[in-house]
């Protein structure tokens, strides 16, 4: 199974949101910080707001803000919430099923067994375990310090 983009730049944002000492920033902010498209990250920041993972608020002040403490966002939800394809095989695709073996391939069920179990782990972990290293991933993104 391989994450799209746009769940790697959602978590990508959370992490660097999470990481700022005021709680808040801008997503030219977290452009600059990881060098990626502005274009894609105003989608996905978007959609994590339709989501309820984060807070916008306009104007000179605004910017991002995390929806809810770090513990209480759980990577496997959003992982749910931004993929939009579990079908690692084309049977568990929705609408699969036109494999010629389809109905005697067991297959099928070790493959929704091991996603169970992928997700399963990724339920167990939130936000808050990300940020364990929060100094660390501070430095990374930019220089930020506890103190600020």
């Amino acid at each position: 199974m391989r994450m799209t983009l746009h769940t790697d730049y959602a978590l990508r944002i959370l992490i660097f949101v999470a990481a700022q000492p005021s709680g808040i920033c801008t997503v030219n902010d977290v452009v600059e910080a990881y060098g990626l498209s502005r274009h894609h990250l105003m989608k996905v920041a978007q959609h994590l707001r339709h989501l309820g993972f984060i807070g916008t608020t306009r104007g000179r002040a605004g910017g991002i803000r995390l929806a809810a403490t770090p513990d209480k966002i759980n990577i496997g939800a959003l992982v749910r919430l931004t993929e939009n394809d579990f079908g690692l095989v084309e049977c568990l695709e929705a609408g699969g099923g036109a494999c010629t073996i389809s109905p005697a391939c067991r297959l099928k069920g070790m493959f929704a067994e091991a996603l169970d179990a992928y997700l399963a782990v990724l339920d167990r972990y939130t936000l808050g375990h990300v940020m364990q290293n929060r100094t660390l991933l501070r430095r990374l993104l930019g220089g930020m310090s506890d103190a600020a």
